[in-house]
């Protein structure tokens, strides 16, 4: 043993570092779950639209929530009735089988009496960008709130706008008469509202609409625009477009499991509400693009136009039908003259708002 200073703090240093660290790592291993990442929060959300069509109007924004959330939340999406049937998106979203569903609330069939006014409420819009101003400014916003206040269990968030409705079908369609008999895949209540001109509404799983119309089962669809006839396929098994729409803009709207959303930290419903603005966003540059796009550089479909002044009955029709919607409760009344006063400023406007 030697008697050297420098030997002896040397080996006084390495004892004390030693017992340093076996007391560092002692607390650690006696203390694991302070160090153990917690396990990320997980959403299942299942949107209206099937899968071609989701790769625009939802999943851009989820990824980009699931990558910003930085492993503290997942969301998994699921398309049109991959968990539950599309009519039946609302309660499961109540009942917790889901935690948040992307659609309109009338084909998922909402208990709010305003839901008669999701999807394509006739002639309500002529462009993509009334909707969000109508719930913005013009106070539709507030009314959803308080629709849905009334209900247990589900929380609504955003209604958002997507493309128009147009007839796309496998049978020309050049005046008022040529809508008699067409078996359309259609929206509630745009369905309720061409019956007066001889439509045959009807309702099928997303998946089975491209069969439908290659058997003959249907005449087409009354669901959509350009941009979606073209995406998901329907442009192949069709044969014209009709550039005259029922309604300029689909009206649809994000709803969550109230437990689930009361849940989350404020940090993470803020980030979900900035996803949904980001899909808003992306839907009306991508939809305007669309529109015009496939019109002119498609090549599928044949376009016909019913002519000004015979259309103008169905906007006349269109009118008759907002006041017997009104009549079923106070709530739609409001709603309707708000559509009233929203037309006549668009009108009194002039261009670009409205033209004639």
């Amino acid at each position: 043993m030697t008697d050297d200073p420098k030997q002896m703090n040397k080996r006084d240093f390495l004892k004390k570092a030693g017992v340093g660290v076996a007391a560092v790592g002692a607390s650690t291993l006696a203390a694991p779950a302070v160090v153990r990442a917690q396990s990320p929060i997980k959403w299942r959300l299942q949107t209206y639209a099937g899968p071609a069509l989701a790769e625009h109007v939802i999943k851009p924004s989820i990824d980009a929530f699931n990558t910003a959330a930085n492993g503290e939340m997942v969301i998994e999406l699921y398309t049109s009735d991959q968990l539950v049937p599309q009519g039946e998106l609302f309660r499961a979203v109540q009942n917790g089988t889901i935690d948040a569903a992307q659609s309109d609330d009338d084909s998922m069939a909402a208990p709010v009496d305003v839901s008669v006014f999701g999807a394509y409420f006739p002639f309500a819009s002529r462009y993509s960008l009334d909707v969000p101003v109508l719930w913005e400014w013009y106070g539709l916003r507030e009314i959803w709130e308080e629709a849905y206040a009334e209900v247990p269990g589900v929380t609504w968030l955003s209604t958002g706008s997507w493309d128009p409705c147009n007839f796309v079908t496998t049978k020309p369609i050049r005046k008022l008469d040529d809508l008699k008999g067409l078996r359309v895949f259609t929206f509630p209540t745009g369905g309720k509202f061409l019956e007066r001109f001889g439509v045959v509404p009807v309702t099928l799983p997303w998946e089975d609409i491209e069969v439908a119309i290659q058997t003959n089962e249907l005449d087409g669809v009354a669901w959509c625009g350009a941009t979606e006839t073209y995406t998901v396929g329907w442009a192949d098994i069709n044969k014209y477009y009709l550039t005259n729409n029922i309604s300029g803009a689909w009206a649809g709207s994000y709803i969550a499991n109230t437990e689930k959303w009361e849940a989350l930290p404020d940090h993470l419903k803020t980030l979900f509400k900035l996803c949904i603005d980001s899909s808003h966003y992306y839907r009306q540059h991508w939809y305007w693009w669309g529109e015009a796009h496939y019109r002119t550089t498609g090549g599928k479909l044949e376009l016909t136009t019913i002519p000004e002044e015979e259309w103008k009955t169905v906007e006349d029709e269109a009118m008759k039908f907002w006041d017997e919607v009104a009549q079923k409760s106070e709530r739609n009344a409001r709603v309707v003259q708000i559509l009233k006063n929203y037309a006549d400023t668009m009108r009194k406007a002039g261009a670009p708002y409205r033209y004639g």
